[in-house]
């Protein structure tokens, strides 16, 4: 073939509407079957590889075909590659937690009192509201409500602390 700008421009004139239905049948996406037929022609013009003009069509389109499966298969990829990540990520954040609730768990054990750590418990583990908290502990809502501020303050030192 003669790689010269005006049969180029026939040759994808004649051959791109065939070329793009074959690219979006594969990709299911405009964009991409645009982008995989213009590969096409970009590697064909950079290339110029010497196909006859009875076969240039059938050239074309398993060239498209290709380029399509390329892009599928670099999606593919990036799709499993995306999920790994994630994956890695969940794993990674679920192992601090529990690094972190351990610790909050060692820091009130160590650093509150037995009240303390009950007012916790009830309100946060067991949902209780403050009445409900010092109604069970024979103790007025205002006391829940300093117990709580006051191991609260605590354990915020405790970690401000070892930051």
């Amino acid at each position: 073939m003669d790689y010269t700008k005006q049969k180029f421009e026939h040759l994808f004139k004649d051959n791109y509407p065939h070329m793009y239905r074959l690219a979006f049948s594969m990709v299911e996406n405009a964009d991409d079957a645009k982008d995989a037929v213009h590969q096409v022609f970009c590697q064909m013009w950079r290339n110029k590889p010497q196909v006859s003009g009875d076969s240039m069509r059938g050239y074309l389109l398993a060239a498209t075909r290709n380029q399509c499966l390329h892009l599928l298969r670099s999606r593919q990829l990036q799709r499993q590659m995306e999920e790994e990540l994630r994956r890695e990520r969940t794993e990674s954040e679920n192992e601090e937690r529990e690094a972190l609730l351990e610790q909050l768990q060692q820091v009130i054990e160590d650093n509150l009192t037995e009240q303390d750590r009950r007012v916790l418990s009830l309100h946060y583990d067991e949902e209780m509201t403050y009445a409900e908290t010092a109604k069970v502990l024979g103790i007025s809502p205002s006391a829940v409500n300093k117990h709580i501020t006051r191991s609260l303050a605590k354990i915020r030192e405790h970690f401000r602390q070892a930051t």
